[in-house]
């Protein structure tokens, strides 16, 4: 049996002082890729829910019985700038027919990465609302 003395566990500590530092420089860069790239998911799909909120609204508006593409278009663009800065550069694109009425939004996603523009487009259909 190996006799253990107090300078050999010194040593042995000494030895490992920095290494906490080491690892540290290792793994910091990545959790923070791990952490900016949940952030970034997030704010994506915060963008599609967004985009088709909108969406739905201009569609639901164009589908009344009186609705027009016009009216799906103010509808679709003020529940935009009513939620802020989310979609940046939003479309609304917007088609009304004799029995359908069908909403398209698309635009930038926010983002936390310089110079990465993820864009996102949502469409809606409704049916139209008719008298018979």
């Amino acid at each position: 049996m190996p006799i253990i003395t107090t300078s050999s566990v010194a040593r042995r500590h000494h030895d490992e002082r920095g290494s906490t530092s080491i690892q540290m420089t290792v793994l910091m860069p990545l959790l923070f890729l791990v952490v900016f790239t949940a952030l970034q998911a997030g704010l994506y799909f915060y963008g599609r829910a967004a985009a088709l909120s909108a969406a739905t609204m201009g569609a639901r508006a164009a589908a009344a019985e009186t609705g027009t593409a016009h009216d799906c278009e103010v509808a679709a663009s003020a529940f935009i700038a009513g939620i802020g800065d989310v979609l940046g550069s939003p479309r609304v694109t917007c088609v009304r027919t004799a029995t359908t009425a069908t909403a398209t939004v698309a635009g930038a996603t926010l983002s936390i990465v310089p110079g990465l523009s993820l864009q996102a487009e949502q469409t809606a259909i409704a049916p139209a609302e008719r008298v018979t």
